[in-house]
């Protein structure tokens, strides 16, 4: 029986099997290469989307937007100020709104449980674009982008460094376990992912046949690693105060050349944007001067070289997000 994610929300890769991650994948591959070969594939014709971001993004944003207007539908952006959710109108009363309107719903911005309610209340699939606890949509790429280089992800080697409890080391780690590849979280022992969802993720690996391994030592944490992830290391929305012991904490964690040749020959970098790997950013300059550093979680050496993937993904963003709007509204 094929996969059918028709009326399905999609909130955290937790919610879908191994085999319908699978077949966002191919479907995703399918429109990158209508898109590759100039082919219209405008399957979605006469449908809308709104997509609500309370914090700000360039990829998400354009991913959907792009990804929405080649499909034939027409996209309303509500920004930060753009609409009452939460101020003038509950999340249950905004849901209900929009999903008399239109065909689909985004939503980036905080709690996981704010984009559980407007799927509880939409009547029509909401996507998370990103909250605190999950970015499913960024792991849909970077999976893309994995498979894209190694022509596989089942046993590929993967480590995360860095802050490791945040929403990309709880999703990565999660997708990792569905898929089949050997996740490592290499991060201080106070920022490893919660103890919850590392046994719910064993749980998942031991069925499908790969590892799930918590360290705080960088050189054997990626020792024949195949793929060396990092993020940045103060999380949107974090006050300006965790700078400083942040930094502290995480700068043996810094992904630089000595960690990408402890890896294997062919490893690759990824990141999902934005980096501070130099000072060309108001942020990076800011954090430059007050700290007397030039680059934070990845070296511009790495991030500059040959094994850098990270436009790649950036691009994979919206093929994959063309696919999920495609899969869950209905071709």
């Amino acid at each position: 029986m094929g996969v059918n994610l028709r009326g399905r929300s999609f909130l955290k890769l937790l919610d879908f099997t191994s085999e319908e991650i699978r077949y966002l994948l191919d479907l995703s591959k399918d429109y990158k290469a209508l898109k590759r070969a100039g082919i219209k594939h405008k399957n979605l014709e006469g449908k809308n989307i709104a997509i609500l971001f309370e914090k700000d993004s360039t990829r998400t944003r354009c991913a959907f937007e792009v990804g929405a207007m080649d499909l034939g539908m027409g996209v309303t952006y509500l920004g930060p100020t753009g609409y009452q959710m939460g101020k003038k109108e509950s999340i249950a009363d905004t849901a209900r709104v929009l999903g008399r309107m239109y065909d689909g719903i985004e939503y980036r911005g905080f709690s996981q449980s704010i984009v559980e309610e407007l799927a509880n209340y939409a009547g029509v699939p909401v996507w998370n674009g990103l909250t605190d606890e999950f970015h499913p949509t960024q792991i849909l790429a970077d999976l893309l982008t994995i498979e894209e280089k190694f022509g596989k992800l089942k046993g590929v080697n993967f480590v995360y460094i860095g802050d490791a409890r945040n929403n990309m080391g709880n999703s990565l780690m999660v997708a990792c376990a569905k898929m089949g590849l050997n996740f490592t979280s290499c991060a201080p022992k106070e920022l490893f992912p919660s103890q919850e969802l590392v046994s719910k993720c064993k749980e998942i690996a031991d069925k499908n046949g790969c590892t799930i391994t918590l360290t705080e030592n960088v050189m054997e944490g990626t020792k024949n690693a195949d793929v060396i992830y990092t993020d940045v290391w103060v999380s949107m929305g974090e006050p300006d105060e965790v700078w400083e012991d942040r930094i502290k904490q995480l700068k043996p964690y810094q992904v630089n050349a000595d960690i990408m040749k402890n890896a294997n020959p062919q490893a690759i970098f990824m990141h999902c944007l934005p980096s501070f790997h130099d000072l060309k950013t108001k942020i990076g300059a800011e954090m430059g001067e007050k700290f007397g550093i030039t680059e934070m979680e990845v070296t511009n050496e790495v991030f500059e070289s040959k094994k850098s993937v990270v436009f790649d993904e950036a691009e994979n963003r919206m093929h994959t997000i063309k696919a999920i709007m495609a899969a869950t509204i209905g071709q």
